[in-house]
């Protein structure tokens, strides 16, 4: 199936929030072997706002961003990101970094997208990287991920639920979302396996959302690129969104101060041993 195509501007309407997760991953990276000056790559940059709270962190670093959408990067070298990085068009699942002796690796809500098989589940594609991504750093080099755990929360559930329903059912399938993450302890296992100490967590962040349709318009910058990239029709894609907005209204009703969204994130930060 295709990669979804990004829209940089519906991502970044909620930036903040997305960013917020990312900035509590990297409070917990230790010194890197090569401070003040580390090489830190950046895969699945994006827009580059993960790219611009690496520079906030390390001044001096040299920091690549890969990813492997066109628009996300000329966002990010448009002035979404940090403007003295480098950027990279690459996919994840096929970068190698050894090349770039890098002394952090970071990643920041990317690795759901790669190696998931919608039949049967999360695939070992992105667990299969982590090893390589580990073989790549030297003693004390760090990887630094987060991704969503809430694929069993309303929001994915109701999007699931609609995908196979008799009116959508032929034009999007199951295979129209095809994101997923494994277990906290899959990553621990995996990481540990690799050669590093790792440390893995979780955290429900409780998001106030506020305008119209706010979780719809949170799902449309994620998870939703795949299913608006399968409805090229116009009046289709509107009669999805008016159905998919009914379902999320009532499950995330609007209280005096915003509409409410649990957003859960698993994270893990692996220091390569020597």
């Amino acid at each position: 199936m295709p990669s979804p195509v990004w829209d940089p501007g519906q991502y970044l309407r909620f930036a903040d929030e997305r960013t917020r997760p990312l900035r509590d991953l990297l409070a917990r990276v230790p010194a890197l072997p090569d401070e003040p000056a580390p090489t830190v790559l950046d895969i699945g940059c994006g827009p580059g706002n993960s790219t611009a709270v690496l520079r906030e962190r390390w001044p001096g670093a040299r920091i690549t961003g890969i990813d492997n959408s066109a628009e996300m990067l000329a966002a990010a070298r448009g002035g979404a990101g940090e403007p003295t990085a480098e950027y990279l068009l690459a996919d994840a699942a096929d970068y190698d970094p050894a090349g770039a002796a890098p002394d952090l690796i970071v990643s920041n809500a990317a690795l759901q997208w790669i190696g998931f098989d919608p039949e049967h589940g999360p695939a070992d594609g992105h667990l299969g990287l982590l090893p390589r991504w580990a073989a790549a750093l030297g003693p004390g080099g760090v990887i630094a991920f987060q991704v969503p755990g809430n694929f069993d929360s309303p929001s994915h559930l109701l999007l699931a639920g609609l995908r196979r329903s008799p009116r959508w059912r032929e034009a999007l399938g199951a295979d129209a979302a095809r994101a997923g993450v494994h277990g906290p302890d899959d990553y621990l296992r995996v990481l540990a396996d690799a050669g590093c100490t790792a440390d893995v967590w979780e955290t429900t962040y409780s998001t106030l959302l506020t305008g119209a349709d706010p979780v719809l318009e949170w799902v449309k910058g994620t998870a939703l690129r795949p299913v608006l990239g399968r409805l090229t029709d116009p009046a289709d894609r509107a009669a999805f969104l008016a159905e998919y907005g009914a379902l999320l209204r009532e499950a995330y009703p609007a209280g005096p101060h915003g509409t409410v969204f649990p957003f859960r994130r698993i994270f893990a930060v692996a220091v390569r041993r020597g």
